[in-house]
């Protein structure tokens, strides 16, 4: 079986499984996107707190 052979043979077989996916619906998407967002930012408040206090321990420390 030469490349293009294989190629399409993979393409036809990708085809076939997407059309067994189950795609969420755009409310959804939105709201897995919404809470994917605000985890980040308080994920991103809380390090920038622990490095603002870490800064300062160090600086003591050191001198």
């Amino acid at each position: 079986m030469g490349r293009i052979q294989v190629v399409r043979q993979f393409l036809r077989e990708a085809r076939v499984e997407l059309k067994k996916v189950t795609w969420p619906s755009k409310r959804d998407a939105i709201a897995g996107t919404v809470v994917v967002l605000i985890t980040v930012f308080i994920c991103a408040f809380f390090l920038g707190i622990v490095d603002f206090w870490l800064s300062k321990l160090i600086k003591v420390i050191l001198g």
